[in-house]
């Protein structure tokens, strides 16, 4: 049985992949295996953004909820995706709750070790920051299509 180590498993996630190898050790360096049983939440709305995560295996609910009302879904992430966006702008707090669903099994990159690495090297941060805005773009065109289908296009 062939044992791999955290810095292969990052650089082989989708997320990372072509990222410069060096980069990819840095990363790294910040990086820890986790997992989530089912019913867990890897972060709640209002805690500090400290961490963020490349799922591995499992799915992972996008909630946001209001006082008095059941947290309502509006996003599922699966296998080799990236979890929390928040990490990346001050004041570094979650504005959603994610929320596991089965077991999660991912590699959780500590964010406060890697917004440090970013701010010595700018060259990891425009990089990491381009990989993040395309997910933002991406999960945003989500939202808007899934809009879309809830309310119905106007005749």
């Amino acid at each position: 049985m062939e044992t791999r180590g955290l810095a292969q498993i990052v650089m082989e996630h989708p997320f990372f992949v072509g990222l410069e190898e060096d980069f990819c050790d840095l990363v790294s360096g910040c990086a820890r295996n986790v997992r989530f049983e089912d019913g867990a939440y890897l972060f709640r709305k209002g805690e500090p953004a400290n961490e963020f995560f490349l799922v591995r295996e499992g799915r992972v609910e996008l909630q946001i909820a209001a006082p008095g009302v059941k947290p309502i879904t509006f996003l599922t992430i699966g296998d080799n995706e990236v979890v929390g966006l928040s990490w990346l702008i001050p004041p570094y707090r979650w504005s959603i709750d994610a929320k596991a669903i089965g077991r999660v099994r991912a590699i959780g990159i500590d964010a406060r070790c890697l917004r440090g690495k970013c701010e010595a090297d700018h060259h990891l941060g425009y990089e990491l920051m381009k990989r993040f805005m395309s997910v933002l773009i991406e999960r945003l065109n989500a939202a808007r299509l899934q809009a879309l289908d809830v309310y119905g296009v106007p005749a």
